[in-house]
């Protein structure tokens, strides 16, 4: 059964809305957008190493277009030559040998902190083991909004349990990913790529009202948004703009001004 094609679906599914992409759930949303950018927000985007920054350069310029008040990125210092002239805000941390963050990173990556109102972990992180440490500590003491997205979720895995129960959290993450991270916290549902939406909606409504966690996924052919046991879905035909990165940036950016988490997230997927 795919409810978005019946008129059950808030009969059956209470906590389930569906939305189409040229009429938004929340329209206010939009229209309530400061038009000052200077009351947007201001994120910080973290990623990068020695082989790669695609997804934090993505990023960065998704946020600047979606609406963010101020961007600034943060580097491994290897990058230092070799980022392009369109990102103007760019900051940089001590790398290890592998070419992503280091431990002596963290000081740099907490003062991004305490300058932003939200945190995308963007993702070409690397896969070193000193990487992962310093993104977990960074996540222990941050105390806004995190996305996470790519592989910076697999990043972190071993540290599910932990984000999970942390407020202001928010993971873009393919279906696989999502697979993982009901194995990592040992939650007692299988997900299966046959599953029907309903099943995954069900899944995830009752995964958010167990963890204060915020999830989008995609799944045969539907962006799924889960928020304190409210889901919203709508139909996705571009799972290259949730790979590359752009669905994350606009979700982080709409976080950064709305107080209202699945409201934003909603409007931030029919605005792309």
């Amino acid at each position: 059964m795919q409810p978005h094609d019946t008129i059950d679906t808030m009969q059956q599914f209470p906590y389930w809305r569906t939305q189409d992409t040229d009429k938004p759930l929340f329209p206010d949303v939009e229209w309530n957008k400061p038009e000052q950018r200077s009351l947007r927000g201001r994120l910080g985007i973290i990623g990068g190493n020695k082989l790669g920054f695609a997804g934090v350069a993505e990023a960065y310029g998704t946020a600047l277009s979606a609406g963010a008040g101020e961007v600034k990125v943060l580097l491994p210092d290897v990058l230092r030559k070799t980022i392009p002239p369109a990102i103007t805000e760019a900051v940089f941390a001590p790398n290890n040998i592998s070419g992503s963050l280091s431990k002596e990173a963290l000081g740099d990556m907490q003062n991004l902190g305490a300058w932003s109102t939200g945190i995308l972990l963007a993702g070409d992180a690397g896969k070193s083991s000193e990487t992962t440490v310093v993104y977990d500590d960074f996540i222990e003491s941050y105390s806004g909004w995190i996305t996470l997205t790519r592989d910076a979720v697999d990043l972190v895995r071993r540290s599910a349990p932990v984000i999970v129960e942390r407020n202001r959290t928010l993971y873009v993450l393919s279906f696989a990913q999502l697979q993982k991270l009901f194995q990592d916290v040992y939650y007692p549902k299988i997900l299966t790529f046959s599953m029907q939406l309903a099943q995954l909606v069900e899944n995830v409504h009752k995964f958010t009202l167990s963890y204060p966690v915020t999830l989008m996924t995609l799944h045969q052919g539907y962006l799924v948004i889960a928020h304190e046991g409210q889901v919203v879905t709508q139909k996705w035909d571009n799972p290259m703009a949730i790979w590359r990165g752009q669905t994350a940036a606009r979700a982080a950016s709409a976080l950064l001004w709305h107080p209202k988490p699945l409201e934003a997230l909603a409007a931030s997927i029919t605005t792309r």
